[in-house]
């Protein structure tokens, strides 16, 4: 099968994926990116980004493409809505297949996958991401001040998240599906303790209502199976978090319990010259500027494994 060499292949172009991009690029490496959506990642979602040092506010499609622009002013190419046949990274040489046949290979890999929040599944939740739906309170919280939210969730995640609201928000429900928490105890306190935190245990969100923005959500008590709407601006949802690490699907990458890709300090993978960056490795937090960390951290390892690469070869030769 004819193949096309690149000396780096980047797998995602959210943040990570695009600023390493950029580094590897600009240090005249040629790379690739290969994403299965468009350029942006999870970042494309968000109608509005406030906390990116630099801009006072930014769309995320904005913020997207112009990463996306800067990367490829250095020479870097991307190809957008690709799905992964087939790979090999534990060889020296690295290899990636597509579904539509055409084969890449590289010297150096850096895994950029992203990851996605677990979603409800209910009607109206795509319709109103990024419209008064958000899984970020870091993110999104300040645009909901002085304004009535809720809270999906029941572990620490959801009840931290749903107290550091209440600093912007009038008003916010903390909907459970059971009658009790699976979150610390310390965590449980706060949201008791709290004034501007109501609980509604055994209830889950069946419907979100609205026109062009989220204006109220039907909630159903799963004990007596009645429901009612409630009005409110935003919904948080914290439910979880999945890692887009399903194509690896157990070979070669170490992945941890949680299906993260485990990294060493220098974004290395267990295979060498595989490298992971962005919300697909394990960590605590996720945020675009972590993101774009963890993508230069990778590329300039990168850089420097080809370097040791080439450098052994020279000697080799010599």
């Amino acid at each position: 099968m004819k193949s096309t060499h690149y000396q780096a292949i980047v797998i995602g172009a959210g943040p990570a994926g695009l600023t390493a991009g950029i580094y590897l690029s600009r240090a005249k490496i040629s790379t690739l990116i290969l994403d299965s959506g468009v350029a942006g990642g999870q970042m494309v979602l968000s109608y509005e980004i406030a906390n990116y040092p630099g801009f006072e506010s930014i769309s995320g499609y904005e913020l997207s493409n112009r990463m996306k622009k800067q990367a490829k002013s250095f020479g870097c190419d991307l190809m957008s809505g690709i799905s992964i046949h087939e790979f090999d990274f534990a060889s020296e040489l690295k290899s990636v297949v597509l579904s539509n046949g055409k084969r890449f290979t590289a010297d150096t890999v850096i895994l950029a996958t992203g990851g996605r929040s677990r979603s409800l599944g209910i009607e109206g939740e795509e319709h109103f991401k990024g419209r008064g739906i958000s899984y970020c309170a870091t993110c999104d919280g300040d645009f909901f001040t002085d304004k009535e939210i809720a809270v999906v969730g029941g572990g620490n995640a959801a009840l931290e998240e749903a107290v550091s609201l209440t600093k912007y928000a009038s008003r916010v429900t903390l909907i459970h599906m059971l009658d009790h928490f699976q979150a610390f105890e310390h965590a449980q306190q706060e949201v008791y303790a709290n004034p501007k935190i109501d609980i509604k245990m055994n209830s889950r969100i069946v419907k979100f209502n609205g026109n062009e923005a989220l204006e109220s959500i039907t909630v159903e008590d799963m004990t007596t199976g009645s429901t009612h709407q409630l009005d409110l601006s935003g919904v948080f949802i914290f439910i979880g978090y999945e890692a887009n690490t399903d194509f690896i699907n157990g070979r070669c990458i170490h992945l941890n319990e949680r299906q993260e890709v485990v990294v060493d300090s220098t974004m290395q993978t267990n295979i060498s010259g595989v490298f992971a960056a962005g919300d697909a490795n394990a960590k605590r937090f996720r945020q675009i500027t972590l993101a774009t960390a963890d993508g230069t951290l990778a590329a300039l390892h990168a850089i420097e494994y080809l370097n040791r690469s080439a450098r052994t070869q020279n000697e080799a030769v010599a």
